[in-house]
């Protein structure tokens, strides 16, 4: 019953379903790393649809090992040529110390969640910086994969090309 609500949107997706059968490349070349945050149309945002680009979300839209393994794998199978990097304004992870966050997490759980650590954005310029460096210098993503790192606004839905 959790799920109903979900599960009657999903029949009404499939009546008119358009991908069966595609092939799963990025028929756009690109691959948007991006934050989890609901405020983010990944593809919408870049004027692109459904089977255009590969999406990678997680908190902070942070270049991570898994992040990098999708990278490679768009890359080299995928038909990925671009990857753009998107944290965004008023991100958590971003407006939040550790110390913050764990306690937030505590109370909302109800047991000590200090132990736990949430990767925190202390500078966000540094840290896209920091992740398009590491996409580039990767031994396994071509000199030819154009890369860039760019501050998705929650607010304007505008992108701002950072590196």
């Amino acid at each position: 019953m959790a799920f109903d609500d979900l599960l009657a949107a999903n029949r009404s997706f499939a009546d008119d379903f358009a991908y069966g059968g595609f092939d799963g490349i990025a028929r756009a070349g690109v691959a948007i790393v991006t934050c989890m945050d609901s405020r983010i149309d990944p593809l919408g945002m870049v004027g692109l649809t459904p089977g255009d680009a590969k999406i990678f979300r997680n908190p902070g839209g942070r270049i991570t090992e898994a992040a990098l393994e999708a990278i490679v794998l768009g890359v080299h199978l995928l038909n990925v040529q671009r990857v753009l990097v998107v944290p965004h304004t008023r991100c958590a992870v971003a407006s939040n110390s550790e110390e913050e966050l764990a306690a937030r997490v505590s109370e909302s759980a109800g047991v000590d969640a200090s132990w736990h650590r949430f990767h925190v954005v202390e500078d966000q310029q540094r840290a896209l910086e920091m992740d398009v460096r590491k996409v580039l210098s990767h031994p396994l993503v071509p000199e030819h994969v154009k890369v860039g790192g760019f501050l998705y606004d929650v607010d304007t839905g505008l992108l701002q090309q950072l590196v």
